[in-house]
This record gives C-alpha cells, sequence and structure tokens, in this order.
C-alpha cells in the first residue's frame, strides 16, 4: 500500500524538505501552498486556469458548504468534485475557525457547538461526527477535525479548557473516520495541534494529537495577530513535536517572510486567502514587493507586473491599462490580478522546492526576501 507521504529530500542547511503526497485525485509536490476556495470556487478564477497554472490542490471551507448549498445537493452530486467540476484534490478545512470567528451565537460544549449562521440567523450543531460525515459526503481528499479555536490573550485556564475538549474531539472524529474508511471512504484525516500561546499546552496538545497517530498534523491558532517574533518562536516550537514521517501543515498563512518561516522549520503545507484577497483590492504581487496598481504612479506606466510571469495579465496588458480597470471597479480587474497573484505564488513554491532540492535554501530565502520588502510599492 503506498503511503500517505513521502520525503525526497532534506536541505543541508535548515529543516526544509520536500516531499510528495499521495492522495486520491492525483500526486502533490511539497512544500505546497494550497489556493483557498472557500465555497468550493477560488473567487474570480475558473477551474481551467487554476489546472493551467499548475495548482493540484485547492482548500475549501466545511463551514460555508454545510450552510450554503448544504449536504443535500452535494450529495445528489455525488462529491464535491463532482458538484464544483474540480479534477483535482480538496482539503477541507472542518469549519472550527469560522464559527468562532463568524457566527454571531457560540456555544461550545462537549458534545459539540451550537451555533447560529452568519447567513440567515438558523441555528446548528456540529459536532466532530457530524463534521467528519459531511466532509465524506464532500469526498474531500484531505479532511480536518474539528476543533476549539481560542483568541490570544485568553487566560491559561481557559485555552487549557479549549485544548482539553480539542484533544477530546480529535479521538472522537477519528473514529468515525475509521467507520467511514470501513465503507469505502478514501480521504485522510489530520490532526490540529491547538493550546493558544502557551507552550506547555501547545506541548499537551501536540503529544495527544501525535498518540491518536492522524496520518498528517495541521497547526492551528497561529497567525492570528501576534507579533511576527512570537508568531516564529511558537511555530518552530511546535513544529519540533510533531512526527518527522508526516506532513505538516500551518493554517493560514500566506506572506512570503511567513512562508519561509513555515518551510525553513520543516512544514509542508499552508493556505491562505491573501493571494485572492489583496487581488480583488487591486494589489499585485512582484518579486520586488506588492505593487498597488490604485496609486497615480501607474497610469502611464507601460511595464507589465512582471516582466518574468506568464500570467494572463502580464502577457497582455500594462501596469496603467490594469490601474484603469481597478479604478472603473471592472470586473475583469479581479480576475485579471487574482489570476497572476496565484501564477506567482505557484512560481514562488516552485522556487523554493528547486532551491531545497539544491541544497541552497536558507541562500534562497535572504536573497528573496531582501529583495521582496513587503511593502506596498
Amino acid at each position: 500500500m503506498k503511503p500517505l507521504f513521502e520525503i525526497l529530500h532534506r536541505d543541508r542547511s535548515s529543516k526544509a524538505r520536500t516531499g510528495r503526497l499521495f492522495l486520491p485525485h492525483g500526486s502533490v509536490e511539497t512544500p505546497v501552498f494550497m489556493p483557498v476556495g472557500t465555497a468550493g470556487t477560488v473567487k474570480a478564477m475558473n477551474h481551467d486556469e487554476l489546472e493551467r497554472i499548475g495548482w493540484r490542490l485547492m482548500l475549501s471551507n466545511t463551514y460555508h458548504l454545510y450552510l450554503r448549498p448544504g449536504a443535500e445537493v452535494i450529495s445528489a452530486y455525488g462529491s464535491l468534485h463532482d458538484f464544483n467540476s474540480w479534477r483535482h484534490n480538496i482539503l477541507t478545512d472542518s469549519g472550527g475557525f469560522q464559527v468562532f470567528s463568524l457566527a454571531p451565537f457560540r456555544k461550545v460544549r462537549r458534545e459539540g457547538v451550537r451555533f447560529r449562521s452568519h447567513i440567515d440567523g438558523s441555528y446548528h450543531t456540529l459536532t466532530p461526527e457530524s463534521v467528519v460525515d459531511f466532509q465524506t459526503v464532500l469526498n474531500s481528499d484531505i479532511q480536518m477535525v474539528l476543533d476549539v479555536c481560542s483568541e490570544k490573550g485568553i487566560s491559561e485556564k481557559k485555552a487549557k479548557e479549549a485544548a482539553y475538549i480539542t484533544a477530546e474531539w480529535a479521538q472522537r472524529a477519528k473514529l468515525r473516520w475509521l467507520q467511514k474508511k470501513e465503507e469505502g471512504y478514501k480521504g485522510e484525516l489530520f490532526g490540529i495541534v491547538q493550546g493558544n500561546f502557551y507552550k506547555d499546552l501547545r506541548k499537551m496538545s501536540a503529544e495527544i494529537v501525535n498518540e491518536i497517530d492522524f496520518p498528517g498534523v495541521a497547526i492551528g491558532g497561529l497567525s492570528v495577530g501576534e507579533e511576527k517574533n512570537e508568531f516564529s518562536d511558537f511555530l518552530a516550537y511546535t513544529a519540533a513535536l510533531l512526527p518527522d514521517e508526516k506532513p505538516r501543515y500551518v493554517m493560514g498563512i500566506g506572506t512570503p517572510d511567513y512562508l519561509f518561516e513555515a518551510v525553513e522549520n520543516g512544514i509542508d503545507m499552508f493556505d491562505c486567502v491573501l493571494p485572492t484577497r489583496v487581488a480583488r483590492n487591486g494589489t499585485a504581487a512582484s518579486d520586488d514587493g506588492w505593487i498597488s496598481l490604485k496609486k497615480e504612479r501607474y497610469a502611464f506606466d507601460r511595464r507589465p507586473i512582471s516582466e518574468e510571469c506568464t500570467c494572463s495579465a502580464c502577457r497582455n496588458y500594462s501596469r496603467g491599462y490594469l490601474r484603469h480597470l481597478v479604478k472603473a471597479g471592472e470586473i475583469s480587474a479581479s480576475v485579471l490580478i487574482t489570476e497572476h497573484n496565484l501564477t506567482w505564488f505557484y512560481r514562488l513554491t516552485e522556487e523554493i522546492r528547486r532551491s531545497i532540492r539544491e541544497d541552497r535554501f536558507s541562500e534562497f530565502k535572504k536573497s528573496f526576501l531582501t529583495r521582496f520588502s513587503g511593502d506596498r510599492v
């Protein structure tokens, strides 16, 4: 039986590694960034374009799909793949973060979480088991366990309660997932390490997740408003607690400096709405930093966003024209800049993998981040 994950090469100067995920809808090279298709589609993109760029793994969200269109509709089509005509792999977030960030009312009990929909105010209850059941209906290639997301700044006592509930839910999710595997479901289940910003709780959570023995492990509760040095500290600390042979996933990071930090600590997977969200606000990624195309300085700029880029925007249009589309509120601005940003991020992950294979990751990280200011230019 083919394993879920194999490590192909380890960088000599860091913990960075390249690998390959073997998933039901094809293999995926790592480190890998996942574009976010919250409701089953990446905003302003069609799936043919995503495929052309090279993406083979997207993230969708259980919370949003559960509320709309719902299990009955997707089940009638057979799976999320059949519903949205995406031929490749899908990872689905359990919805835990959305419940705690979007739902206007929520009540966490050991049984599960009760919340009100942000769409119509209706009441719903999610349990570890029902979340596995729904993600099985979606036929997710990778599904995530339901967890309790706790906000930064809470007391250690409250963070401990959340971590204990997360641990109990993880065990229950694993049992339900095993039942689904016996019924023929082929997708994988990842556990999530929580613990807020308390290292003893992070250690406890990681030990429990490791003991439950999930196929892969995610680090949750980072990039939630903490300072960069705190992110780096807790990322390195938590990553060191995870099994070396399993795929490691940091949830919700997307700026280049955070991606490099994750890869340097042996992380294999990450996702973020950043590339697509900023595109809809007229901001494009470039090797020299973020370009805010709304700025007047680009009105007469005949250059493409990036000379090296192969996307439609860079092949066919100038910065000046794209600025005009942004200022005029044209939908095509979002389409073109989103395609550019996802092409740019795909190329970045390819270059990261190449630098690891050639044992020059640290050198590449330094040179790239020196040029990429991170500021909008």
